[in-house]
């Protein structure tokens, strides 16, 4: 029996199919969009589903491994943090600059920013916006160990992963890009 599903956050009920008999064919959910006629609700995402499936030209991807879908969430989760700290810091940064102190783009910007909340001496800075930015530094600090340690957990996947290792063979700064790719590849 064929079953066709638009592919978001399907992998899982594809495998359990797969693993009752059922032929399942995912979808990418940007080819099954102009065959929705109105609004989007579950009868009409299912009509636009068995239309989109009939067309000859439709292209279907091979469900994720559980392990592929480790790999995503490895990578999502780095990204996610990477947006954090990239906040952090702009809120840091805007916070001082609403008090007149502002410094040089970049690391060494950030730490003679995260200077002046750490020097109680600093009359610029009022106690209240010292703590409040005294925690956004604290945060940082945290982001940076954390983003570290899923830089090293990716080396680590990658080193172990044949498809990413085929993909990107000499480790450098872009096995994050072999390991993405890797993880859309069927086997």
């Amino acid at each position: 029996m064929k079953e066709a599903i638009e592919q978001f956050r399907t992998n899982y009920w594809s495998r359990e199919l797969q693993a009752l008999g059922h032929n399942v064919w995912l979808m990418p959910p940007a080819y099954v969009k102009p065959y929705v006629k109105r609004q989007k609700n579950d009868m009409a995402d299912a009509e636009a589903i068995c239309e989109a499936v009939t067309r000859s030209n439709m292209r279907f991807v091979p469900t994720k491994t559980p392990e592929q879908q480790s790999g995503l969430v490895l990578h999502r989760t780095r990204h996610l943090l990477i947006r954090q700290q990239t906040s952090a810091i702009n809120a840091i940064r805007a916070h001082l600059a609403e008090f007149g102190i502002t410094a040089a783009v970049g690391r060494r910007g950030l730490e003679e920013l995260l200077g002046v909340v750490a020097d109680p001496s600093d009359k610029r800075v009022p106690e209240l916006v010292r703590s409040c930015l005294a925690a956004l530094g604290s945060q940082l600090l945290g982001l940076k160990k954390q983003i570290l340690q899923f830089d090293r957990m990716i080396l680590a996947w990658h080193r172990c992963n044949q498809t990413s290792k085929r993909l990107n063979p000499n480790y450098s700064w872009d096995v994050a890009i072999g390991n993405a790719s890797a993880r859309h590849q069927p086997d």
